[in-house]
């Protein structure tokens, strides 16, 4: 625990004195700012309009039209995100030739993995926080659902958390941040989009498709629904992406 401790407080440290995760930052709260200003201006107009319409008034509801909107909007930019946090993890120090080094000291795999992996989930958190605000906002101006914000919340941070596992395994395969980058773009966009082919196969293998969907998994935390069996599919892709990833640095062991 002290090791993951130690790495874990020495990527934080890599992350805040490299402009890195600044811009990630910025540029995420720039662009979700944009589309929540969008959203609300959007649900704005429509209260309007419902003034003389009451077939709009029935259909009006600001869980449904701002809340849901903005948490689901969130789990897009994440995917296109988050490529940029993980991409150095491995990939760095195998380009400065630390890679190596670090693999000679006392520490275990797993303790390395862990440490890494908890730096970057620590930052995604922080990236997250400015979004916190703009509940604030919809919150002092009316009353939405507190459960879809709790339930939505928790479905990105687990998404966050899987896209994660998926962007450390890729960083261990090139020393090209942004071949790492790219890698782990295409493979989340995989699984994102992966059940649209539920459509043109058979019941059985399309069940498969949709079940390894982590957007399927989303769809009840986006609705305001906890459900265990989408937390246990999260964890275990998580997991299942971190056992690769310790299998991979096991190989580069073996092949130095």
């Amino acid at each position: 625990m002290k090791n993951t401790y130690a790495i874990l407080k020495r990527e934080l440290k890599s992350y805040f004195t490299s402009p890195i995760a600044y811009i990630v930052i910025f540029v995420f709260s720039i662009i979700s700012g944009y589309f929540f200003s969008s959203i609300f201006a959007f649900f704005g107009i429509m209260c309007v309009r419902s003034i003389n319409n009451t077939y709009l008034q029935t259909g009006l509801n600001i869980t449904d039209g701002v809340v849901t909107p903005t948490i689901s909007t969130l789990s897009i930019l994440v995917l296109f995100i988050m490529p940029f946090l993980t991409m150095r993890l491995f990939s760095e120090e195998k380009k400065s030739g630390s890679f190596e080094l670090l693999l000679t000291f006392p520490l275990r795999d797993t303790e390395i993995i862990l440490g890494k992996f908890g730096a970057c989930f620590i930052t995604f958190i922080v990236m997250l926080i400015p979004t916190f605000f703009y509940q604030a906002i919809i919150f002092s101006l009316s009353e939405p659902e507190l459960g879809p914000v709790i339930s939505g919340y928790l479905g990105v941070i687990l998404l966050g958390a899987s896209f994660i596992s998926v962007g450390i395994l890729a960083s261990t395969l090139t020393e090209n941040q942004i071949i790492a980058a790219v890698v782990t773009f295409g493979v989340l966009l995989l699984f994102w989009i992966i059940q649209w082919g539920a459509d043109f196969t058979g019941p059985i293998i399309a069940e498969i498709l949709i079940q390894i969907s982590i957007l399927e998994h989303y769809q009840e935390f986006a609705k305001g629904v906890i459900n265990t069996h989408d937390i246990l599919f999260y964890l275990l892709f998580s997991f299942f992406f971190l056992f690769l990833t310790k299998r991979s640095l096991e190989s580069n062991k073996w092949r130095s």
